[in-house]
């Protein structure tokens, strides 16, 4: 599951930029309409202007989900925006009511097993086009904030997740230890990771052991474990006349709560402003679900959990923009971080 086709060079991106024009094609839109590449993550998305109002295609990369598996997400978007208050991107369909799209690759080689992007012909991807939602990332100097609206959000969506009814054909995969680290790890092995050399194997190996053990200890209990965003980074929340909304729901799944405070702070985790930020978080959670004092002493080990996870994201997505640029300098942070983190000083007993 850890290859990156989106990241494999070549003449990659111009094949998947002419999907997204095709994928157009199928919307109605007007030939002219400009398709501009915004983000390469774990997919491709393109602001398309010159159709009426400016929106968002996104186009998947080869074999993370599954057809199902993209409707699931958008599903549970919709159910977010209707029953929860929270502002989630619009889904815009195609001409004939499509939500998701699929078109042939132009040139497209042999596809990763496991996405449903393989049919007689060659290779395929799937595509889905969103409102554009007006925005920026969060700032520096609302930041807290801005935190204290996200923890408030994430309560709302925690509490939907666990009260809502999910259709039967409702499919997303797991955030738990083995998704990340086991032997199939999703985005590959953190010893992979950029600059992870023997010195730093045996402090993150430390680190793995103790999460192992640590999250285990926690379980997966109905009220510590469903269905989350999973990607709450700085990145995926657009903040626009003082309001956040969420977009990006492309790596939701099931996976502890807690876990979505751990992707808050995605890159940033060993920040000094992080420990402020954290309790802004908490302070709006609060407004809407209690948070007990075993789940808050385990906050820490949520936030390692991804950054643990991001450096093998690293490893297996160099190409892609933020990869290169934080490289070996995260992996030594991430040992720092890992060293004050199994000194105890983050810790207390689950």
């Amino acid at each position: 599951m850890s290859g990156h086709d989106l990241s494999a060079g070549g003449d990659v991106m111009e094949r998947v930029t002419r999907c997204a024009r095709d994928a157009l094609r199928a919307y109605g839109c007007d030939p002219a309409a400009s398709v501009e590449l915004l983000n390469v993550s774990e997919n491709a998305t393109f602001r398309v202007a010159g159709d009426g109002e400016p929106s968002v295609l996104r186009v998947h990369r080869l074999g993370y989900h599954t057809e199902r598996e993209i409707a699931s997400e958008l599903h549970w978007m919709d159910a977010l925006r209707a029953e929860a208050g929270v502002r989630t991107p619009r889904v815009l369909p195609a001409a004939d009511g499509r939500r998701i799209v699929t078109v042939p690759e132009p040139g497209g080689g042999a596809a990763e097993r496991g996405g449903g992007t393989v049919r007689r012909g060659g290779t395929v991807r799937h595509c889905v086009r969103f409102e554009f939602l007006p925005g920026g990332e969060p700032d520096g100097g609302a930041m807290g904030r801005h935190f204290t609206e996200l923890g408030e959000i994430t309560a709302r969506m925690h509490a939907h997740a666990r009260r809502w009814r999910r259709p039967g054909w409702f499919t997303r995969f797991h955030w738990d230890y083995d998704a990340a680290f086991g032997a199939v790890a999703r985005w590959g092995r953190w010893q992979d990771g950029i600059g992870v050399g023997p010195a730093e194997r045996e402090v993150l190996g430390r680190l793995d052991d103790v999460l192992r053990a640590r999250l285990a200890a926690y379980g997966t209990r109905p009220d510590r474990y469903g269905l989350v965003h999973a990607d709450t980074r700085l990145a995926n929340l657009l903040v626009h006349d003082g309001g956040v909304s969420v977009i990006d729901f492309d790596d939701s799944g099931f996976s502890w709560y807690l876990y979505d405070l751990g992707t808050a702070v995605s890159f940033f985790e060993h920040s000094p402003e992080v420990p402020g930020l954290v309790d802004a978080w908490l302070a709006g959670y609060r407004r809407v679900a209690t948070l007990p004092a075993a789940d808050e002493a385990e906050i820490w080990t949520f936030i390692m959990f991804r950054r643990l996870l991001l450096l093998a994201w690293i490893g297996s997505h160099r190409g892609v923009d933020i990869a290169a640029q934080l490289g070996a300098g995260y992996t030594r942070d991430s040992c720092d971080l890992a060293e004050w983190y199994l000194s105890g000083k983050a810790l207390a007993d689950p």
